[in-house]
């Protein structure tokens, strides 16, 4: 009996590069602690990477109707995200060309337009200025009301995320996250999941502590020593892709139980959702599949190709598939191994079929290079039926530490703001990275480039 479909032939992970693979000097590994620290690498960032590029804000299923829309805070710059009569996602300056008054502050709808409040001055949907408070004896032409719509950014949607980039001359999102990167995300369908969580708070760190944190599995056993319990951590295994900006890597999944036997393996499996909570769904079939191979005494016999794993991803296939799901296009691998993706600069995913998690990253908008926020997103493949009652509402966390996420979660939420307070201080004057974190090197020459203003 077959277990899964057979894996296809194309999937990265086949003619990855291992961690021997990689040239010692192919990467910096040390890094220079006021990257995180100085106020003027801020400035630098701003200037540089902030208002050049494309970084996510946020789901499409944040403006599901016409009218909706929601402000984009970065640094000192404020942008207005609102989705059109025509359905498109536009952006704008968020300022009014009368007298720069924020039209916007937070999420609303302005279905018959937006309206600054200061003067009334009134625009549409696509950012023409439609009316003028006393316009006749203001004497403004219909020439100069051409000239004062809002002011465009470069908006555009990817896998179900709203992308900006304040330049507005930008190069199109596709060509920046490249013809690969668009074609070996296109098969899990983000597009088609709903938000699960949706969670922004302010952090006291460098906003590139979260992304440094969250590109390597080096501190698993120091700081989530529980998920050494069902989470086997083999670097050997993992492997790499770097592309020019961005990179993807991936430690295949195998529970910890595997060197002490099969039922430890099964039992590792049944204690994940501890861990991974949409992993539920699946152990219904995976249970089934486990019971066919029992004997008449109970014992688990499996033949040859026949693991825990590989019944774990037929399960996964099969429970995506009935309820729905297509997963025709994703490999018998991806149905169980997480795949961690950094898209620079502020955008880090694990995903696997039917689920991801989403990591943004701003700096803080007082310039504090101590200050961040992040944002915290779980979209999910739900059955039509499901998906109002297990859609998340936005929540921007205003009470430092009042929201409970997971165990992972939170223990990085401790964490980081510790390794800040490390880095501030004055004799400490560069992080040493091991090999393991390469995917930070790799990061970190991202930003090297764009600092000295190589990237274009």
């Amino acid at each position: 009996m077959t277990t899964t479909e057979p894996a296809k032939a194309d999937y990265w992970f086949d003619s990855a590069l291992t961690l021997d693979d990689i040239e010692p000097d192919r990467y910096r590994t040390e890094i220079s602690t006021d990257r995180y620290t100085d106020p003027a690498v801020v400035q630098r960032e701003h200037d540089t990477i902030w208002m050049k590029v494309w970084q996510a804000a946020g789901r499409e299923s944040d403006l599901p109707e016409v009218g909706d829309w929601k402000e984009y805070q970065l640094l000192d710059q404020s942008f207005l995200l609102i989705r059109g009569k025509d359905n498109r996602i536009r952006g704008f300056v968020n300022a009014c060309r009368h007298r720069g008054n924020v039209l916007c502050k937070g999420r609303g709808n302005a279905k018959r337009g937006i309206l600054c409040q200061y003067h009334l001055w009134s625009y549409d949907l696509q950012g023409k200025l439609k009316g003028v408070l006393r316009e006749r004896e203001n004497v403004l032409t219909a020439l100069d009301k051409e000239g004062l719509g809002l002011l465009e950014v470069s908006v555009d949607c990817f896998a179900g995320f709203i992308f900006v980039n304040p330049d507005p001359d930008a190069e199109p999102l596709r060509e920046f996250l490249g013809a690969e990167v668009v074609a070996l995300l296109g098969p899990y369908h983000l597009d088609q999941m709903s938000t699960v969580l949706d969670v922004r708070e302010e952090l006291d760190c460098n906003w590139k502590v979260v992304v440094d944190a969250f590109s390597e599995g080096y501190h698993i056993s120091g700081i989530h020593p529980q998920l050494l319990q069902v989470v086997m951590i083999d670097p050997s295994t993992t492997r790499y892709r770097f592309f020019d900006e961005h990179s993807v890597s991936c430690a295949p999944f195998e529970v910890a139980g595997k060197k002490f036997g099969l039922e430890e393996q099964v039992e590792g499996i049944m204690g994940l959702p501890d861990t991974f909570p949409s992993v539920t769904a699946v152990l219904p079939r995976f249970q089934e599949l486990v019971a066919e191979y029992r004997d008449e005494n109970g014992e688990l016999r499996l033949p040859g190709g026949v693991t825990p794993r590989t019944m774990l991803q037929r399960a996964t296939r099969e429970t995506l598939t009935t309820m729905g799901f297509d997963v025709s296009a994703l490999t018998d691998a991806q149905m169980s191994d997480n795949n961690g993706w950094v898209l620079f600069p502020n955008f880090f995913m694990t995903v696997r079929a039917g689920e991801a998690t989403v990591i943004l990253c701003q700096p803080h908008e007082s310039g504090d290079p101590n200050r961040c926020y992040w944002h915290i997103m779980s979209v999910m493949w739900l059955p039509e039926e499901y998906r109002t009652s297990f859609s998340a509402e936005h929540v921007e966390v205003t009470e430092r530490g009042s929201f409970p996420y997971f165990l992972a979660l939170q223990q990085d939420y401790e964490q980081m703001p510790r390794q800040q307070r490390g880095l501030r201080n004055e004799r400490l004057d560069h992080m040493s990275l091991v090999k393991e974190e390469v995917v930070i090197a790799h990061f970190h020459s991202v930003v090297d480039r764009y600092l000295a203003g190589a990237a274009q």
